[in-house]
């Protein structure tokens, strides 16, 4: 098997940091987890924080399909970014996911589609966001049916995620477990059942005043900055995995962290 990912930061595996800064993240699970299950697979990872889905698209799925020897499994996840500008358009991200769809189904590599978990909650503006996702959502779900070849994992309406302990202190991007739980999702969608990681009796506790000051202080004003130039979190960043890397059965969940990965 070899697995390639591609999408934003929440492929990328923003907000699930190892003790040496290093991002870890869900494919990085998915693709230890299938390699225990296989005997050991080849991974890339292509996605890039910020990206909205045209360059997702345009640049990393070519990548991707050129990658030699060439890709048997794709991810595919896009579309978060652009929910957040003025512009968005269900139908214009569709567009690119049948995109998608086409040049794997032309080239022969299995897809595997999925939805970022919904952060709304906690976030400025969620309500917002919310309807836009449940829009996304929907024409996501009716496009997977018309597809049935693909490989289709909703974490959107996963409830138990939506609490704060599957976050990290952005808000906006998923937490260590939250990782842990779309890794296992994807993993038993892919026929390696695996459990899903829950964090029980973790309170969700609300912030105060004060720490909701500085979370729009850390958080909020500096991503506001970076739209007022047109400037991504991701300008000037490569992929952390741009060629085949290869990952052996015994890599274990610790990985990208461990020795045998790099």
């Amino acid at each position: 098997m070899r697995f390639v990912a591609i999408g934003d930061s929440f492929t990328e595996g923003v907000g699930d940091p190892l003790p040496d800064g290093s991002l870890r993240g869900w494919a990085d699970l998915v693709a230890a987890g299938l390699a225990a299950h296989r005997g050991g697979i080849d991974y890339a990872n292509l996605a890039i924080r910020g990206r909205l889905i045209t360059p997702i698209v345009a640049d990393q799925l070519e990548q991707a399909l050129s990658l030699e020897p060439a890709p048997t499994l794709l991810s595919f996840n896009g579309g978060g970014n652009d929910m957040l500008r003025p512009s968005f358009g269900v139908a214009g991200v569709m567009s690119r996911a049948q995109t998608v769809v086409d040049r794997c189904t032309d080239s022969g590599v299995d897809l595997l589609i999925l939805t970022g978990g919904d952060p709304t909650v906690r976030l400025p503006r969620g309500r917002t966001i919310k309807a836009r996702g449940d829009e996304f959502l929907e024409a996501v779900i009716d496009f997977a049916a018309r597809h049935p070849h693909v490989t289709f994992v909703d974490n959107w309406s996963d409830q138990e995620m939506r609490r704060a302990p599957y976050w990290s202190a952005d808000r906006l991007h998923l937490g260590p477990l939250g990782h842990a739980r779309v890794a296992a999702r994807v993993l038993t969608a892919l026929g390696v059942d695996t459990p899903l990681p829950t964090a029980d009796d973790a309170a969700d506790t609300r912030p105060g005043a004060a720490a909701e000051a500085r979370y729009w202080a850390r958080y909020v004003l500096p991503w506001l900055a970076r739209r007022a130039v047109r400037r991504s979190s991701g300008h000037g960043r490569n992929a952390k995995y741009g060629t085949w890397e290869s990952i052996p059965a015994d890599a274990g969940t610790g990985v990208p962290g461990g020795d045998t990965f790099r």
